[in-house]
C-alpha cells in the first residue's frame, strides 16, 4: 500500500510539473512575441495619433508635434531606451492602422468604450475627462445643460465617431446633429452662428473657449459623461500591458505625471506655441 500511495504521489507531481513547465514554455513564447519585445530590437516606439486634439496631440507653428500624449509618449520610450517615432494617422482609420502593426500604441486621447474594446485592448485610464458644451452666446441662460438641447430645434456638432457624437445620439437625440471630420470645424460652425451647440471633450472645449470663444461663446463646462482616456494596443499582448500600467504607476509617483498635466492641462500658456 505504502509504495503504491508513493508511486501515485510522484506520478501527481510528475503531471503537475508537466503542466507547470508546458504553461511557463508558453509564457516565455507569448513573451517573446509581445511588441514590446519588438520596440526593444527595433528600437523605436511608433505612436499613433491623429494630430488636432488640443492639448493632447498637435503641431506647433514649426510644423513639430506637441501635447499632453506627445510628451507621455516620449517618457515612455525614453524609459524604454528607443527612439521616440510619431505616425500621424486619420482617425477613422486608426485602429485598422493599430491592428495591422503600422505602429505600436494608440496615445490619442481615445476614450475606453465597450465597442472598441472589442477589437482592441486598453491599459489603464491616465486621465478622466467628460463631454461638454460650446453654447451660441444667443441661448445664454436659456440652455444650462445637455438636457435643454434636448429639441428639435437646436442644432448640435461634434466630430465624426467619436463619444461626442456619441453622446448626441444617446443623450440628446432629438436634437438636429451635424458631424465634421474636425473638431474645430465643429466649434467654429457654432461661433458662426451656424448651429446652437457643439459636444466635445472638456480639455478640448476649454482650449477653444481661452482662444476663440471670449465674449463670443458660452462654455458650459461641466461634464455630463464619465470617459476615461487610456493608451490602446493590439489584443493578446499582456506583457506590453503590464509595462505599460507599471510606467503609468510610476510616473504618477515620481513627479513626472505632473509636470506633463500642468503643462498641458491645468495652464494654456501652450496656445501661444500654436497660434
Amino acid at each position: 500500500m505504502k509504495k503504491g500511495f508513493v508511486l501515485a504521489v510522484a506520478l501527481v507531481f510528475a503531471v503537475i510539473f508537466g503542466v507547470s513547465a508546458t504553461a511557463m514554455a508558453d509564457d516565455i513564447e507569448l513573451a517573446k512575441k509581445s511588441t514590446l519585445e519588438e520596440i526593444r530590437k527595433r528600437g523605436e516606439l511608433r505612436v499613433g495619433f491623429e494630430a488636432g486634439y488640443l492639448p493632447f496631440e498637435m503641431a506647433d507653428k514649426k510644423g513639430r508635434f506637441i501635447g499632453f500624449d506627445i510628451d507621455m509618449t516620449k517618457e515612455m520610450a525614453k524609459a524604454m531606451g528607443v527612439k521616440w517615432v510619431p505616425v500621424n494617422t486619420a482617425w477613422d482609420g486608426i485602429i485598422p492602422a493599430l491592428i495591422t502593426k503600422k505602429f505600436d500604441i494608440i496615445a490619442s486621447g481615445m476614450t475606453v468604450t465597450q465597442e472598441r474594446n472589442l477589437q482592441i485592448n486598453f491599459a489603464d485610464p491616465y486621465i478622466i475627462v467628460g463631454q461638454t458644451i460650446l453654447l451660441n452666446k444667443k441661448h445664454e441662460g436659456k440652455v444650462t445643460s445637455y438636457k435643454d438641447l434636448n429639441d428639435p430645434s437646436f442644432t448640435l456638432t461634434s466630430k465624426l465617431g467619436t463619444t461626442g457624437e456619441q453622446a448626441i445620439k444617446r443623450l440628446i437625440p432629438k436634437a438636429k446633429y451635424k458631424s465634421f471630420e474636425v473638431e474645430t470645424e465643429a466649434a467654429l460652425e457654432v461661433l458662426n452662428g451656424k448651429a446652437d451647440a457643439t459636444v466635445y471633450d472638456l480639455p478640448f472645449c476649454a482650449t477653444f473657449m481661452a482662444q476663440q470663444g471670449e465674449g463670443k461663446l458660452i462654455f458650459l463646462d461641466k461634464p455630463f459623461t464619465y470617459e476615461p482616456l487610456a493608451w490602446a494596443v493590439r489584443k493578446g499582448d499582456p506583457d506590453f500591458l503590464n509595462w505599460l500600467n507599471n510606467f503609468l504607476r510610476q510616473i504618477k509617483n515620481d513627479g513626472r505625471y505632473d509636470v506633463i498635466y500642468n503643462r498641458w492641462i491645468t495652464s494654456t500658456d501652450w496656445i501661444k506655441e500654436i497660434e
